[in-house]
């Protein structure tokens, strides 16, 4: 398996900024050829692709507009129409809003399964693909638990059990696609600083004060960690960050 970034075609949904456009920007660093961001949000997109590029050259970030629970039947196909061979897919878009469960369901649990075998079919090298690598971005409330947040917690834990079983040792070595989780704790970003609880006048206080006890850390230290994971992790495996301390596996 090459894990070595240099002259890879990556797509990373949700792109626009945070721990997405963070990650855009670190890959770049690396010596990925282009990077292609998908969001929804199409002047923050714009925003973030100009950026990339006026910093590490002409066309090495592609903006795209993208509802991912609806777009990937058009925008695949101009993706690969495009660029033939896509070697990394980040499925980082997602959404942390208990009262609003089918859309949680939607994003982060169904969307992202189905863009993953997509890319999966594309990459697997025993129906003619080059091999590849696809990295879900888990959340520790893929494996952690507490009474604040039910609905994002079950998307969570559903995305790891698939994670580790699309990427289980059997599914690497008959297709040579390998399949990683990154477990980022508590990252700056406006998702998780304005959360919607399931009960908000019951427990929203409460959260409020349990956030402010955790470890905490800033985008750059999931970007360094989903680099990390892509040049040190096996397939099936999933990694934590968390207070920008090193990855550990989880």
């Amino acid at each position: 398996m090459d894990r070595d970034l240099k002259n890879k075609v990556a797509v990373i949904t949700g792109a626009a900024g945070a721990i997405g456009y963070e990650t855009a920007d670190r890959y770049l660093q690396k010596g990925a050829k282009v990077v292609i961001i998908l969001d929804i949000a199409a002047v923050h997109g714009l925003e973030a692709s100009k950026k990339l590029c006026t910093k590490h050259g002409a066309n090495r970030a592609v903006f795209m507009k993208c509802d991912i629970t609806k777009d990937l039947d058009t925008v695949y196909p101009k993706i690969i129409s495009t660029y033939e061979t896509v070697h990394v897919l980040i499925n980082n878009a997602g959404i942390l809003n208990d009262h609003r469960i089918k859309d949680t369901i939607d994003i982060n649990v169904q969307a992202l399964i189905d863009w993953s075998l997509k890319f999966w079919e594309h990459m697997r090298t025993d129906k003619g693909g080059k091999g590849g690598t696809i990295i879900n971005l888990v959340s520790i409330y893929g494996y952690r638990v507490d009474q604040y947040l039910p609905v994002y917690q079950a998307s969570k834990f559903a995305v790891m059990g698939f994670t580790k079983s699309l990427g289980h040792t059997y599914n690497y070595n008959r297709a040579g696609v390998r399949v990683l989780g990154v477990c980022p704790g508590f990252t700056d970003t406006s998702l998780v600083h304005d959360p919607k609880t399931w009960d908000d006048e019951s427990i929203g206080k409460a959260y409020g004060v349990f956030v402010k006890k955790q470890l905490w850390q800033k985008v750059d230290s999931v970007g360094k960690a989903i680099v990390d994971v892509f040049e040190k992790a096996n397939s099936g495996t999933a990694w934590l960050i968390e207070g920008g301390k090193p990855i550990i596996e989880v």
